[in-house]
């Protein structure tokens, strides 16, 4: 499914999320975090996997 919403930036995830910087980072390399792309030279992520990361995370929570 293709989200039609604007990319995140890193910033725009971590605010999302409500974690810092530094953790989004952490979980990119240890390839725990959302899905990423580069975009040249910049790190954009899509909303909607994004969400369907937090959804992952609530249903191995439970």
């Amino acid at each position: 499914m293709v989200s039609h919403e604007r990319l995140w930036t890193p910033t725009q995830v971590c605010e999302y999320l409500g974690v810092p910087i530094d953790t989004l980072y952490r979980w990119r390399y240890i390839g725990t975090g959302p899905k990423a792309a580069r975009i040249g030279k910049h790190l954009r992520y899509d909303p909607a996997d994004v969400y369907a990361w937090v959804e992952e995370q609530k249903a191995t929570a439970a």
